[in-house]
């Protein structure tokens, strides 16, 4: 048997005349119920100082503006929630490619191991740590002076693999000034998540982390 619609944009629709027609009667009693305190007001004001123009205009304006408030804050929601929607879409076409996020995991392929860093300022020196999976410091190597930015660096390896948990230490020095760089690593998407208006992204070893910590595209 064929799904029926037609029930379900009935009461889709119905339901939108509902929030409408609630909305605008909410609106039609804001506006009564000023009206009735404006007249209540000029009925009982003391005839020797009556209410004058200028004061008659500022309280008609002040639930103009109320009205403007409350519409524009309706406009905001509404546009929050396309807005989650469109990154939702996004991020679905991120499943299974490689993302560049904040980590320290060495990403090894075909007898390379890669990592890269984030510097935010120039320096003189920069050394790479890579780490076995109990923290010991296994090789050690250099990689000169660098600018500001992203950089990256392979390390040949004949015997770890992906699964061989190595992680790297990188640590920049201008003189005798240290410094720690962003570590960034390469990471593959397995799922997206929303949480709010907050678009997450399942990553295969780092877990859940935010849309807005990815650094690029791989």
């Amino acid at each position: 048997m064929a799904i029926d619609f037609t029930t379900l944009n009935k009461t889709s629709s119905s339901g939108a005349s509902g929030s409408s027609a609630t909305a605008t009667a909410d609106e039609a009693g804001s506006e009564d119920r000023f009206l009735k305190l404006l007249v209540t007001q000029l009925q009982n004001q003391d005839p020797l100082k009556p209410m004058d123009n200028a004061q008659m205009t500022s309280q008609i304006a002040q639930i103009n503006t109320v009205k403007g408030i409350e519409k524009l804050n309706t406009s905001v929601e509404g546009l929050s929630g396309q807005f989650a929607q469109m990154q939702a879409l996004q991020g679905a076409s991120l499943v299974g490619r490689d993302v560049v996020v904040p980590g320290n995991v060495l990403d090894i392929a075909d007898g390379v191991g890669q990592g890269g860093f984030e510097l935010t300022g120039a320096v003189d020196a920069v050394q790479v740590e890579v780490l076995s999976p109990a923290g010991v410091v296994i090789d050690t190597f250099g990689l000169g002076a660098l600018g500001s930015g992203m950089h990256s660096f392979d390390w040949p390896t004949t015997t770890a693999t992906n699964d061989s948990g190595l992680r790297f230490r990188v640590t920049a020095s201008n003189g005798s000034v240290k410094s720690t760089p962003t570590l960034l690593m390469r990471d593959r998407v397995n799922a997206v998540t929303t949480a709010g208006n907050t678009l997450n992204l399942e990553l295969q070893n780092s877990g859940s982390v935010p849309y807005s910590s990815v650094k690029a595209l791989n």
